[in-house]
């Protein structure tokens, strides 16, 4: 089963962990917050970050530092969207010092006395000031070793698991030296620290201080400062930075709901939800699909626990499937382009012989109107080009007319059954009389249905022949397209965009609003 409830967490050993893995991962992927092409990108700000630091050299502030070789393909662990670049830490970091371990006796320190922080103090995700230990009297503090503000800590020493984490301080308490197993890196004031702080606990940098790590004890284990200043870091601009560091702290603050509870509300769940399954349709080939894919399944457990989540993650595969993105290309397959081409002579055919109007022709699709990119042999395409499309026909005032519907005969459905009908509409509760007929009309079995009035932008196909009002779209694909549950899955996933073309005081979308809307065509 994928599903469990977040009330049993507990028999997920480890869940909130994973998830919290998985924030992290995303977020130095680039794949937490939009990407905006306006942003200084990275090889403009490494650029800044060279003059900062000779700056600093020139005026004998810092030592100079030796230059560290380009990072190799093999070392680079996964791709990164346009405008980042791989560093290494070292590049973004102007200066990096060790502290001082005298042998202390007391722990934690007195009140008013000088402390040495122990490794626990920057282990666990958070600085824990009351990790130290007390500094004996006859001991001299050395106040250059003295943590501060913003300070960004990495232990050198610690546990397989823990070596090389870090933390930054943000206020710090005073009297608190570093020791030697704890080392301070002075980031330059062109990257940000919380960032760099998010890229060295992920998966990839514990890898990197796995295979770097050095000491006799399967369990104890050291990294030098050389290892932890080659540590590859994925760089985005500078203001991307700071959006991805604000969202992630959004994504910990629910994840320590989760921890505290075991469970969380309706609201913060579906935001976590949204903002992971988003990794999913965010996916620009069947490769990256395939391995969001994989990150997302391997948390089904703690995502897919209510129905409301289970809807948003079939929503998710609609806009994945007609973007071409489940099923593999076959470049032999008749591309789209030539499918138009008959439905168009097709249409033709009908015009010559009288049995529909010529229709009017539709401006191309502009690239703005595009929402996504197309597979090879795809072509973007309006209704209307694509068979028969029109509103539904009430002429006759009163509707409510007793002479409409006596005797009944002829099935008339309405919005509430188009709304109910969960993709095929098998119930009907009116019935037009000949005269009800006459001023209507009959559209045949399977044809698409799509409200514009009261539920808007709902779907579903007709399942026998009848008549619907002018509050409902009735669409009937050429016979060159075939079937027409290709378009029923198109425009629940478009319901969003139709919704927001209705921005109207009254409850209704117009025809020409709802033809207009572009559907990706694949090979037939």
């Amino acid at each position: 089963m994928l599903l469990s409830n977040l009330n049993l967490l507990a028999a997920a050993p480890g869940g909130v962990a994973r998830l919290r893995e998985l924030i992290l991962t995303l977020a130095v992927q680039g794949k937490l917050v939009p990407q905006d092409p306006k942003d200084e990108p990275a090889s403009e700000l490494l650029k800044k970050i060279r003059v900062e630091k000779d700056r600093l050299i020139a005026e004998g502030n810092i030592k100079r530092d030796k230059p560290l070789a380009e990072i190799a393909e093999e070392e680079k662990p996964f791709g990164l969207p346009r405008g980042w670049g791989w560093v290494h830490l070292g590049d973004l970091v102007n200066a990096s010092e060790a502290g001082w371990s005298p042998t202390c006796v007391g722990s934690p320190r007195r009140k008013g006395q000088w402390g040495v922080l122990k490794v626990s103090a920057v282990s666990w995700g958070r600085f824990d000031a009351s990790a130290n230990k007390e500094l004996p009297a006859e001991l001299s503090p050395r106040p250059e070793y003295e943590v501060k503000d913003n300070d960004f800590l990495l232990s050198r020493a610690n546990t397989e698991e823990l070596v090389a984490r870090s933390v930054v301080v943000g206020k710090a308490e005073p009297k608190l030296m570093l020791s030697d197993k704890i080392i301070r890196l002075d980031v330059s004031s062109h990257a940000s620290r919380l960032f760099l702080n998010l890229c060295n606990n992920t998966a990839h940098s514990r890898m990197h201080y796995a295979a770097n790590a050095s000491g006799t004890s399967s369990s104890m284990k050291n990294v030098s400062r050389e290892v932890v200043l080659h540590t590859p870091v994925p760089l985005p601009p500078l203001a991307e930075q700071s959006r991805i560091v604000t969202r992630v702290e959004e994504l910990m603050r629910l994840c320590d709901a989760l921890d505290a509870k075991g469970r969380l509300e309706a609201t913060q769940h579906a935001q976590l939800v949204s903002t992971l399954l988003a990794t999913l349709t965010d996916s620009e080939t069947p490769a990256q699909l395939a391995d969001n894919w994989h990150r997302i399944a391997t948390h089904f457990d703690l995502l897919l626990d209510r129905p409301e989540a289970v809807d948003a993650l079939e929503q998710s595969i609609l806009q994945l499937a007609v973007r071409g993105m489940l099923v593999p290309q076959d470049p032999q397959d008749e591309p789209a382009s030539e499918l138009l081409k008959k439905i168009r002579a097709e249409k033709d055919k009908l015009i010559l012989d009288g049995k529909i109007k010529r229709d009017k022709p539709l401006p191309p699709i502009a690239e703005d109107e595009q929402p996504f990119s197309l597979p090879l042999g795809w072509s973007w395409a309006r209704f209307p080009e694509l068979g028969e499309f029109g509103r539904g026909k009430s002429k006759h005032r009163p509707r409510n007319d007793p002479a409409l519907f006596n005797p009944p005969k002829y099935p008339l459905i309405q919005t509430g059954e188009v709304s109910r009908a969960k993709g095929v509409v098998q119930e009907v509760y009116s019935y037009y009389s000949d005269l009800g007929l006459a001023q209507s009309r009959m559209w045949p079995k399977g044809t698409l249905c799509i409200t514009i009035a009261a539920n808007i932008a709902e779907s579903a196909v007709l399942g026998f022949d009848s008549c619907f009002p002018d509050s409902v779209v009735g669409f009937v694909p050429a016979n060159a397209m075939g079937n027409v549950e290709y378009f029923l899955l198109f425009v629940e996933t478009a319901r969003a965009d139709l919704l927001a073309l209705h921005l109207l005081p009254r409850r209704r979308i117009s025809t020409s609003k709802s033809s207009a809307h572009c559907l990706s065509l694949s090979h037939h």
